[in-house]
């Protein structure tokens, strides 16, 4: 594998760096936190680490709120805790991907401070600015993820501004040339860094229609949530003109060209719209868009052999030579030990669960706590962080409960993240599964998470290879990977429950050892499954 095509295939882990390891003390985690974790990630054989924003930011929404893209926040480090981050990271062949937050910034950013003061100042059409209705009411009926109207009064101007996300989140006017320019710009300031990728938030908002056409409304059967919750009033349209608009084709390619300038990096878009699997496939069609891209499509509560595979085939059936990137979990959606777990989560389906999202064609994104297991937090009310739930509460509670600290001591306060109270709590039941329980048990699944990483850089097929599903049952996923003649069926049992299925394989078949997973047994034309039990056999 060449340097410069490194990301196929990869597994990136993502760091919610408030939350990994707090070095300074003050109960939130910092870039000197990842840097003294920096061994135990390379423990785990990632091929990369995906860094959530550490940018000068008020922190309204935890960072994605920036306020200089070019300025570490001091509640997270200094430049210099970065540099010796990437320095670090390198020595040990791990790559560092960045976020970058390309269609909104804080309100406090100094262009949007300059923005609203007038009509007639050099960043007045910097963000997406318009006219109220005669009747002083919004220009139209578009709505934000976080809850009310999209549009916000400015009086100074006498205009209505943007944002998709919250108040305090403008929306950048992609329209305008040199917001353009300003923005490549800054992604230009971290790859002179050394960045080796870019993970692209919310990249479907840059654009919104130029006619400020309303959106039409979404029946009631056809609401559904990716990011967001079926109640919210962002369920009750179809969002065809505030986001994923032709237009943004065009950005992507021209940063694109600026990334060919940097050899070996990779830019990971975040796809969230009305037909993910479509826009995923677009925007990364061919050789000068995105390498690759993600969404929310296995984010979600369905968790069927059936579900898993028409996401998967109907990606495939349309990405052409674009590449996939998988996640099962992230910083935005409840944690899949309960989200898929229902309650009834074991370390046996947690194994199946991780060896599942990375049997699957194309690169893999896992988020910090999967390899431990970790549950999604009951987070009180009182102690709720996040602005989303606080304002959707009690029917959606936000997204704290999968940002809580890394436990890494089960005896420590804390759980070894902080000397001081964290910024969320510890949960007593991720004390249970704490790194130094688990990393001196060979069984536990943080051992078979880092065994079956490893086990994995062995199998070529499993990094490159193509897939097609076979139907057997509807507790069990069975799908072949194929690369340079070499056949692998590889099979998952997703219940808790013992299975036989038909093996639709005829040919001679010899099965592929390995001791970290709950297994399954070849036993003439059926597959014997395990409860959670996970099949590789070549043929």
């Amino acid at each position: 594998m060449s340097q410069v095509s490194w990301w196929r295939g990869a597994v990136i882990y993502q760091i919610y760096p408030r939350s990994l390891n707090d070095a300074s003390g003050d109960g939130v985690g910092d870039l000197r936190g990842i840097i003294n974790k920096m061994d135990y990630i390379a423990s785990l054989n990632v091929d990369a680490i995906w860094i959530s924003p550490f940018f000068k930011s008020p922190m309204k929404d935890f960072g994605y709120d920036i306020s200089d893209y070019r300025c570490v926040d001091p509640m997270f480090g200094t430049m210099e805790d970065f540099d010796e981050l990437i320095a670090q990271a390198h020595s040990k062949g791990i790559k560092v991907v960045i976020d970058q937050v390309l269609s909104h910034t804080s309100d406090q950013h100094q262009w949007f401070t300059e923005s609203r003061t007038s009509k007639d100042n050099d960043k007045s059409d910097w963000y997406v600015w318009a006219d109220p209705k005669e009747d002083g009411s919004a220009p139209n009926n578009w709505l934000a993820i976080f809850g009310g109207c999209a549009w916000e009064w400015e009086p100074r101007r006498s205009q209505y501004y943007l944002h998709n996300f919250l108040t305090s989140q403008p929306d950048l006017n992609f329209y305008n040339p040199d917001v353009h320019q300003a923005v490549l710009d800054n992604v230009k300031f971290w790859l002179d860094k050394g960045v080796d990728g870019f993970r692209l938030d919310a990249i479907t908002f840059c654009y919104h229609d130029h006619l400020l056409r309303d959106n039409p409304a979404k029946p009631a059967d056809k609401r559904q949530g990716r990011g967001f919750s079926e109640d919210n009033p962002y369920a009750y349209q179809y969002h065809y003109f505030n986001n994923t608009r032709p237009e943004t084709v065009q950005f992507i390619e021209e940063l694109r060209q600026l990334i060919e300038q940097y050899p070996g990096v990779v830019t990971l878009g975040e796809v969230s719209s009305e037909d993910s699997l479509a826009t995923m496939a677009e925007y990364t069609q061919g050789t000068k868009r995105l390498h690759m891209a993600y969404s929310f499509e296995l984010l979600t509560d369905d968790f069927s052999a059936r579900y898993i595979r028409e996401t998967v085939e109907a990606l495939e059936n349309s990405i052409g030579d674009g590449w996939p990137c998988w996640a099962i979990g992230n910083h935005d959606v409840k944690r899949v030990a309960t989200r898929w777990g229902k309650g009834e989560f074991s370390d046996e389906m947690g194994k199946m669960l991780n060896a599942l999202l990375c049997s699957l064609r194309g690169s893999v994104c896992s988020y910090q706590g999967e390899e431990l297991g970790l549950s999604e937090a009951d987070i009180p009310f009182e102690q709720v962080q996040d602005p989303f739930g606080i304002a959707f509460w009690p029917m959606f509670k936000g997204r704290d409960g999968c940002r809580t600290p890394m436990p890494w001591q089960a005896n420590q306060p804390s759980g070894g993240f902080s000397t001081q109270a964290p910024w969320l709590p510890v949960p007593n039941e991720h004390l249970n599964r704490a790194v130094d329980i688990q990393s001196i048990d060979s069984s536990s699944m943080l051992s078979s998470y880092q065994r079956l990483l490893n086990w994995r850089k062995g199998h070529p097929v499993l990094i490159f290879g193509g897939i097609k599903f076979f139907d057997v049952s509807d507790d069990v996923l069975l799908f072949e990977r194929e690369y340079q003649g070499v056949r692998y069926l590889v099979g998952f049992n997703l219940t808790a429950n013992s299975t036989t299925v038909i093996n639709p394989i005829t040919a001679s078949m010899s099965p592929i050892p390995q001791d970290m997973l709950p297994g399954a047994i070849l036993n003439n034309d059926v597959i014997e499954f395990a409860p959670f039990g996970c099949l590789y056999a070549k043929y």
